[in-house]
């Protein structure tokens, strides 16, 4: 038995050295068919990733095919219908260049995509960069550092000075009464330094660059007859976008309720459809690159910090309570006058969700357009003025990058989009229901009250009207307009602008105002700031940064200030350049439209 186990266990000794040779070779012919399948599926993945680029490249070209025979075609149609019936009795729309609409409109649109892929695809990665890094920025900096100079810095005041009295002397050759319009922004600069909250810190280059940049845009936009004409043209195209959603309102409610008006029904669901789009252009990334590149313009114009800049060039198209979640990451790390700068931009301009709204009241929807681009540089200007910085801001545009869209496809984000609408929408009729009621609450007791001595006609609309006379007064109206516009500003400051922008349509279609000042009125109520969006907006900003809450609500009424300011400054600068003939033009279609039904109106009409 000793014998038959040592042999055994020689055996298994004898034996241990061919199984590990055999255990080695296994562990090489795994390693090598282990080497063999990572290099065949990398052959794998390239050929995979050349299928996708060559495919992309396919797709590309295909999409660029279609484009330019549809364009030939559309040439060769649009010249067919030049030669034979441009001189009928009966000309076709085609007929003549119009780049605001039929063949010129398709080819400002195309020239626009062509140029903007030119730069981005091949000038700017090839000759922009070099150019930028070689030249441009070098240059940039030298000009920096010498316009800040005291000598240079008082010589370009000067020179603006001289120019601004010549634009002036013109201007107002046939009326000088419209130099009226420039007391309002002299006013509420003096008053901006007196209530300053450090006066001493006060950047005055950036104030000053802001309200020239705001005087400046309005000139090209009300003055100038291209700028016009585009922000016309652009006013009519937006309006038309948004009009598509009486198709959804009136599948869903009727065509009873969609046809007679009904606030509720007819006008409130755009605010559905605007947000369904505005979230697939968030999802694509339009919107973030879209406000970045304007928020950079900001900043090096006005000097202001990148965080504040993109807010700013944001509410263009967003509301107050959207523009913020676009930089929600550093909300936190703000200074107390970045904070007041975003809310002062939020209250002091309206957002595209609700423009529809106010444009089936009868406001102008290059007007509401202009007002918010006007406002951008404006809302930065007067919010350093009101709230100069006097911290060292700890974001820049090297450390800033915006939030991507968190939604898994665009089918998510066009729904999310929608949804996101309904608190909105459920706020503003929940707002407008109590504000009017309570408004309708004080009318009734100070009616009463002034009844017990005799005074019958007045009462809390009154007395609060009373005191923005002098200041839309200031801001360039007629005189004998006055009191029905400072009671439509008064009414937009205490319950918000939806019922003031439906007042302002109700005198549009009684014929006592003047085209110019319905104009100017346009401008000084197209804003946020109101008292439910005080509360919303705080609330709000409170929510993406709570340990700055004590922050947000000490400069939130200043905030709300500043943005009731700025209105009041575009609109001063619109009464200046506005012509009452061009004005009468562009309210004559909405002074033909048919009557809406509104409970809002008729509550105010019965007090």
């Amino acid at each position: 038995m000793k014998m038959e186990r040592g042999q055994a266990n020689t055996a298994y000794e004898i034996s241990d050295p061919s199984e590990n040779g055999a255990n080695a070779d296994n562990h090489v012919k795994k390693a090598n068919i282990s080497e063999s399948t990572l290099k065949s599926k990398s052959r794998t993945s390239n050929i995979k990733r050349r299928i996708r680029k060559a495919s992309h490249k396919g797709l590309n070209v295909g999409i660029h095919l279609v484009v330019a025979g549809y364009f030939a075609y559309a040439t060769y149609h649009y010249i067919d219908v030049e030669n034979n019936e441009c001189d009928s009795l009966k000309p076709n729309e085609l007929c003549g260049i119009q780049f605001c609409s039929g063949y010129g409109l398709l080819v400002l649109l195309l020239a626009f995509i062509y140029l903007g892929l030119l730069y981005f695809q091949i000038i700017k990665p090839k000759v922009g960069r070099t150019l930028h890094r070689n030249y441009i920025y070098p240059l940039g900096k030298r000009w920096k550092k010498f316009s800040r100079t005291r000598l240079v810095s008082g010589i370009m005041l000067i020179v603006l000075i001289i120019l601004l009295a010549i634009f002036l002397y013109f201007e107002t050759k046939e009326d000088r009464n419209k130099l009226r319009s420039l007391l309002a922004p002299c006013l509420l600069i003096l008053a901006g330094y007196v209530f300053s909250s450090n006066r001493n810190a006060i950047n005055w280059r950036t104030v000053i660059s802001g309200i020239v940049c705001q005087f400046i845009l309005g000139i090209l936009c009300l003055r100038w007859d291209v700028g016009r004409k585009i922000f016309e043209c652009l006013g009519d195209k937006v309006a038309t976008f948004l009009s598509f959603s009486d198709e959804g309102s009136r599948f869903v409610f009727g065509d009873a309720v969609i046809d007679d008006g009904i606030f509720a029904f007819a006008i409130l669901p755009v605010i559905f459809f605007f947000s369904f789009f505005i979230s697939i252009l968030h999802y694509w990334g339009v919107m973030q690159w879209t406000v970045m590149k304007l928020g950079w313009l900001l900043q090096q114009i006005l000097g202001t910090t990148v965080c504040e800049s993109v807010t700013s060039a944001a509410n263009i198209f967003l509301g107050m309570s959207e523009s913020p979640m676009l930089i929600r990451p550093y909300l936190t790390k703000l200074t107390s006058s970045e904070l007041h700068s975003i809310m002062s931009s939020g209250f002091a301009t309206v957002s595209g969700t609700v423009l529809a709204a106010y444009l089936s009241f009868g406001a102008s929807a290059a007007h509401l357009i202009t007002s918010s681009v006007m406002a951008a540089p404006g809302a930065l200007a007067f919010s350093k003025l009101y709230m100069p910085e006097t911290e060292e801001s700890q974001t820049s545009s090297k450390n800033i990058q915006l939030e991507k869209s968190e939604d898994s496809s665009i089918l998510d984000a066009a729904s999310n989009g929608a949804n996101n609408a309904i608190p909105i929408v459920a706020g503003i009729i929940a707002n407008i229901v109590a504000f009017v009621a309570f408004v309708a609450f004080l009318n009734g007791v100070v009616n009463w009250l002034c009844f017990l001595v005799g005074l019958e006609d007045i009462d809390f609309e009154w007395i609060f009207s009373k005191l923005f006379i002098p200041l839309v007064w200031t801001m360039g109206v007629a005189y004998e307009d006055c009191n029905i516009v400072a009671k439509i500003v008064a009414t937009k400051s205490i319950i918000n602008e939806f019922v003031a922008y439906e007042r302002l349509g109700e005198y549009i279609k009684s014929g006592v105002l003047e085209a110019r000042s319905i104009s100017i009125t346009t401008f000084a109520i197209c804003g946020f700031a109101n008292p439910s969006a005080l509360g919303i907006l705080i609330g709000t900003v409170s929510a993406m940064a709570p340990n700055r809450r004590y922050v947000i609500t000490s400069v939130a009424m200043r905030a709300f200030v500043v943005g009731s300011i700025v209105c009041f400054v575009s609109a001063s600068f619109a009464g200046l350049l506005l012509q009452e003939e061009q004005e009468s033009r562009l309210y004559n279609k909405f002074l033909n439209a048919p009557e809406r039904k509104n409970i809002t109106i008729a509550i105010f009409k019965s007090q």
